[in-house]
């Protein structure tokens, strides 16, 4: 809401010294959001006069219309007395006009400086100056012509148009659609400045009986109040005046016509949204009600627009004529011939208008108060003022009755504790001073304690204590609410689920990874990409209600599109080295869940049962770590060739993440997408599959755009158990014994089967295994292949001896032997 200060000066007694900014200040102090204040006109500088031309000498030895005038501007310069000689190009005006005339000396908005100066021949005297020069309009194809008037030539056009003036420009929230409107505006300054506050709705309404043109409200949901008023006569050239025009431009409006123009600026002044119809266009009496299936209306705009049923139209005996509160049809607009004219004013719904603007993404400036709140008491008030200036500035006669169709509403009343602004605040305000304060902005207070609370019929957001408590707090000012430091009760700190986030987070960070955070939606073409099969849970996904983008609807059921996406973007940027972490949420529909959430209750808490309803139809959500990598995993420089990162590096990151829960994971070979069939191991912790790492299958790394031979893991952190504090571990002062083993196993053995029996037979003292080599050809024989490990052992409480190395290792080679058939090598 843009709000010149010299209109809102018209409604409240501001004291002469106060600026735009000074006023920005205490609104903003008073809960309003002023986004700017700007100095409209301040960069302009005068002599700059009405004059009226006097006479036009046509120069056509130029290309384009070029006109030397001479203008009658009101000041004697001593030569050609009031008289000056001026070229102009513009052609929309003939003599005896009269017309803005700066004269040299001056200088128009954007530093424009004039000057005597000789021009197309002729000596030009100053300039005749169109409403894009002056800053008062966007129109540029010709100069401006005033309408007549009683000013003489030579007045001062800056004071008599306003057109120096400070312009507050107001984000106005959704709870406050009062400060839409000058009115509105206007009365937080006077409570800001502790002034006398004008209403400019505060007028005497003529006694009548009779009504205008026949109305009804078949919806009273739709709408409460709807009045007509009927003016005849209006002269359809005649012109919106200078102020006004100027008023409406610097509130962010464009002006059309006069009647348009009327309407406009009445509801920028009372916040009452006004419409116009053409009355030998209406046919039959006008009826509000909701849309028939099939109907079809032509707004202003020259859309044609299939209705809802849920619409709020205004409609008469040919059917639709108006989307109410949003836009009228096409068929009865004012048009340049209109001359008998019905004035509308209604309160209709806010939520069916939202709805309904919404629906057809068609916003005006009338829906946009509509939908906050309008004040179901003006549309009498409103309605009468347009119809008499309708009747002062364009010669309308206002026919006498009016046309009040309204359904009954309960006035809202709100009961409050007269010192809970106090308790909400932490401060002592006293009974007088909340009292006090909810007057000022318009209630009607009852009672001593608790205090019964009428809110103004412009207030329809003060429905509770709480907003009655806000509107004292924020009179009262902000900044008087003392600064005291949070008392936060002790709490336990972090969950282990949480501290184990974490530490995964910070081991895979120091392993080399970056973390990513990933939107959580997902296309159904994702499930092709990763070549899921077609009986895949991870097809059944969530579709969101209303996506961030139609692109991608669903729901991720698995982190790994997104990461995919992530790696494509680094290695578009010239990154190819790149490991990826990401810590999220997927989201698994339950086949038990019920189709749709329950709707809670709003005045009350949920009871336990409820919640057990809201949490049943929620998908499960288990929180899963992702890892992708490619390129190189080790570089290459001057120390020599790198090494790329392969499947192994994904199964290390998923140790790694098994590690920091206290345990340890079992691989074992698998076939599941997206990865390569034959490069693929499945993660289990004991019999429980936790994950899959591994590398992707070619067809998916095509679908993704990403580098050959790229590697990625996921697995579940809940799978992993409970989450254990890590413990450090004890080092033996002993020294270390190292023994090598070689065994030949069959080529389909697994190594972990191995290793696991190794470690089985090797008893307390292993401290660790490592595989070293593996060595496939003749000497092993065909089919067979050898792997060699490295056992280190040692005892906590006394130094091995030889026989004791030896002894553990040969039990380690017998388990392994029982186990898995393997064989010694050179035995």
């Amino acid at each position: 809401m843009r709000a010149p200060l010299s209109w809102l000066r018209e409604y409240v007694a501001l004291p002469a010294e106060v600026t735009g900014r000074a006023l920005a200040a205490k609104l903003i102090d008073a809960g309003l959001e002023v986004e700017t204040v700007e100095q409209a006109g301040a960069d302009l500088v005068g002599p700059l006069v009405i004059g009226q031309v006097l006479a036009i000498e046509e120069l056509t030895e130029f290309k384009k219309p070029i006109r030397y005038c001479q203008v009658d501007v009101g000041i004697d310069n001593g030569a050609n007395g009031t008289t000056r000689n001026i070229v102009c190009g513009a052609t929309n005006f003939a003599v005896g006009d009269r017309v803005v005339v700066i004269l040299p000396g001056g200088e128009l908005p954007g530093g424009f400086k004039i000057g005597a100066r000789k021009t197309y021949g002729k000596v030009s005297e100053g300039m005749i100056c169109s409403v894009r020069e002056l800053g008062i309009g966007d129109d540029h194809a010709g100069i401006l012509v005033l309408p007549p008037g009683d000013e003489p030539v030579g007045t001062d056009v800056i004071e008599l148009f306003g057109l120096r003036d400070d312009v507050l420009d107001i984000a106005v929230t959704p709870d406050r659609g009062y400060a839409l409107s000058i009115r509105g505006i206007a009365r937080e300054a006077a409570v800001a400045y502790g002034v006398p506050f004008s209403d400019p709705a505060d007028i005497e309404l003529p006694t009548e009986t009779a009504g205008a043109y026949p109305a009804s409200i078949a919806d009273p949901s739709a709408c409460d109040r709807f009045v007509l008023r009927e003016v005849r006569g209006f002269d359809p050239d005649a012109q919106t005046p200078m102020w006004m025009r100027v008023r409406l431009f610097r509130a962010g409006m464009r002006p059309v016509s006069l009647a348009v123009d009327v309407t406009n600026y009445l509801m920028l002044e009372l916040g009452q949204p006004l419409h116009a119809f053409d009355r030998g266009k209406l046919t039959g009496p006008i009826v509000v009600r909701r849309a028939e299936a099939g109907e079809t209306l032509e707004t202003l705009d020259h859309v044609k627009r299939t209705l809802d049923p849920e619409d709020i139209l205004i409609t008469d005996a040919s059917g639709p004529i108006s989307m109410a509160g949003t836009m009228g049809g096409l068929n009865t607009e004012i048009d340049e011939k209109s001359a008998d004219m019905v004035i509308e004013a209604a309160h209709f719904d806010d939520i069916g208008t939202a709805r309904m603007v919404r629906r057809h993404k068609l916003h005006s400036e009338a829906s946009y108060r509509f939908e906050r709140g309008v004040d179901r008491e003006l549309p009498l008030y409103a309605s009468y003022r347009a119809a008499r200036m309708l009747a002062d500035l364009g010669g309308a006669e206002v026919v006498p009755g009016v046309t009040h169709a309204q359904a009954p509403v309960e006035r809202v009343t709100v009961t409050m504790a007269a010192g809970h602004p106090d308790r909400v605040a932490g401060v002592t305000y006293g009974r007088d001073t909340v009292v006090r304060r909810l007057e000022q902005v318009g209630c009607a207070v009852e009672g001593d304690d608790p205090l019964l609370v009428t809110p103004p019929t412009w207030r329809p957001d003060l429905t509770d204590p709480n907003d009655l408590a806000e509107e004292v707090i924020r009179l009262e000012g902000y900044e008087n609410i003392p600064a005291r430091a949070p008392r936060p009760a002790a709490g336990r700190g972090l969950t282990p689920q949480q501290r184990l986030r974490r530490r995964v987070g910070r081991a895979l960070a120091g392993s080399g990874y970056a973390e990513v955070l990933n939107f959580p939606f997902v296309a159904a073409k994702d499930w092709d990409s990763l070549q899921l099969p077609a009986d895949d849970a991870r097809r059944v996904a969530l579709r969101l209600a209303n996506p961030l983008s139609e692109d991608e609807p669903l729901l991720r059921t698995t982190l790994l599109p997104g990461m995919f996406k992530a790696l494509a973007r680094n290695v578009g940027r010239g990154f190819g080295d790149v490991g990826l972490f990401e810590l999220g949420l997927v989201f698994r529909p339950r086949p038990e869940a019920p189709a749709r959430a329950p709707r809670l209750a709003v005045d009350r808490g949920p009871t336990p049962e409820e919640i057990a309803s809201v949490d049943a139809a929620l998908p499960d959500q288990p929180l899963r770590v992702a890892a992708v990598l490619a390129g190189e995993r080790e570089p290459s420089g001057w120390w020599g060739k790198g090494r790329p990162a392969t499947w192994a590096d994904a199964i290390e990151a998923a140790r790694t993440v098994a590690r920091e829960a206290g345990v340890e994971l079992t691989v074992k070979a698998d076939q599941h997408a997206p990865w390569h069939p034959g490069r693929c191991a499945a993660l289990y912790l004991g019999e429980t599959l936790v994950g899959h790492a591994g590398e992707l299958h070619p067809r998916v790394i095509k679908a993704y755009g990403l580098p050959p031979r790229t590697c990625a893991m996921e697995l579940e952190l809940r799978r992993l158990g409970d989450p254990v504090s890590p413990t450090a571990p004890h080092v033996s002062p002993y020294p270390v014994a190292t023994q090598d083993v070689a065994l030949i196993v069959d080529g389909a053995v697994p190594a972990a089967d191995v290793e696991a029996a190794l470690r089985a037979g090797a008893g307390d003292l292993l401290e660790s295994i490592r595989l070293f080599d593996i060595y496939t050809g003749e000497q092993v024989g065909e089919g067979r292949k050898s792997l060699a490990y490295t056992l280190r052992f040692r005892a906590p409480d006394r130094t091995l001896t030889a026989e004791d190395a030896s002894a553990a290792r040969d039990a380690a080679v017998a388990a392994a032997a029982e186990r898995t058939g393997a064989v010694l090598r050179g035995a």
